[in-house]
């Protein structure tokens, strides 16, 4: 059973590291969102009092 050999566990591990870390970061950091946030005003806006005529 070749799954048992532990002799290419090492070289398959690096090699999946090698990737995850050189190859997906830039792919992942080049990713544009449709919408981006905009600025929001540091002002408060003034919000008038709901009538309740149930009330």
């Amino acid at each position: 059973m070749p799954q048992l050999n532990p002799s290419p566990w090492f070289a398959i591990m690096v090699f999946s590291w090698f990737v995850f870390l050189i190859f997906l970061p830039p792919k992942i950091m080049a990713h544009t969102f449709p919408n981006e946030p905009t600025a929001q005003s540091t002002q408060t806006l003034k919000t008038k009092s709901w009538t309740w005529p149930w009330h």
